[in-house]
């Protein structure tokens, strides 16, 4: 079969389609043909040997896939070859074939395309995380969501506005701005302005943001002290360097500063959080937004894309 391999740590180029044997399939594990495969930035922190979790070399990419069962191992009954499942926290998702454990594979409503299924494992797995189980939001709290227009922005938004929650998004193109808004947002603001935070105690009636989303902790963690709500929380999900911070911004406040990773979740959260996404793509309160879609070929061009400004959407590799 078909994979991409990475032999060496490096920029995207280190990708290459090699033809590499089958996996094989064991007690509870489901072997699944993926019709999709997610890429996601932390992808190219792996690729790139930054990341704090390094794979034993050679390895192939990519952790989220949706696609058609092929196989299943033993004790494996609650599906069956030809369902249509997605899958995260995967060992080499980026080939023609993947093998997952049972705990990582979920079915994937009728109503949703196998691109969407690849967005679920990363981008909302990581939302649901951020606002739930660790910011621990609630009905009517508002959550300022930084880059909004991208794969994990997107899902804040639809998650909060599903959850009653006042929601302000941020974007850098005026068709990112437009998008927020379409995802459900009750504000929008363009990111590229240099004020633009400067308008949120009037979006909010002086009091600020009870939970903000920070997916670039090293451009805007100090300017989100300036607008946080009495006892808010800043949740950390990305960052791309160092920052430094006044710590007197947080104390008069009560504010929190909450540091997560997806890797670091339980088996039990992981449970919790796709009982909870499963039911979203059932009822139509979540949808999420494919920006673009390369063939398996051009891995390289996906990992360079999905680090560009002006993010819009998921990125997905069709095999």
């Amino acid at each position: 079969m078909r994979a991409i391999v990475v032999r060496e740590f490096g920029g995207p180029e280190v990708m290459k389609i090699e033809e590499v044997p089958p996996p094989s399939v064991g007690p509870g594990q489901i072997l699944i043909r993926p019709r999709a495969i997610g890429v996601n930035p932390v992808d190219t922190y792996i690729r790139s040997g930054t990341y704090a979790r390094k794979p034993n070399l050679p390895y192939t990419p990519h952790a989220d896939i949706a696609g058609i069962v092929d196989r299943v191992g033993a004790g494996v009954t609650w599906v069956q070859p030809g369902d249509r499942v997605y899958a995260y926290m995967v060992d080499g998702g980026g080939a023609e074939l993947a093998r997952a454990d049972e705990w990582q594979v979920q079915r994937l409503p009728d109503r949703a395309t196998f691109q969407q299924g690849a967005a679920m494992g990363v981008p909302y797995g990581t939302a649901w995380r951020a606002l739930f189980l660790k910011a621990r939001s609630r009905p009517g709290e508002t959550v300022l969501v930084h880059g909004a227009s991208g794969g994990v922005g997107t899902a804040a938004v639809q998650l909060a506005r599903a959850h009653g929650m006042r929601v302000i998004g941020t974007a850098g193109t005026d068709d990112g701005v437009r998008l927020v808004r379409e995802q459900g947002a009750h504000e929008a603001l363009n990111h590229r302005e240099a004020d633009y935070l400067t308008k949120l105690p009037g979006l909010t009636g002086g009091r600020g943001a009870d939970v903000i989303l920070e997916m670039l902790a090293n451009v805007n963690l100090d300017r989100d002290l300036d607008v946080l709500a009495p006892h808010g929380r800043v949740m950390v999900i990305g960052n791309r360097g160092r920052v430094e911070i006044d710590p007197r911004k947080m104390m008069g406040k009560d504010g929190t500063i909450i540091g997560m990773t997806l890797f670091n979740t339980t088996r039990e959260e992981f449970q919790e959080i796709h009982a909870g996404l499963v039911a979203g793509l059932e009822n139509a309160t979540l949808n999420p937004v494919i920006g673009k879609e390369f063939p398996l070929e051009q891995a390289p061009q996906a990992h360079v894309a999905v680090m560009e400004p002006g993010a819009f959407g998921k990125i997905v590799l069709i095999p």
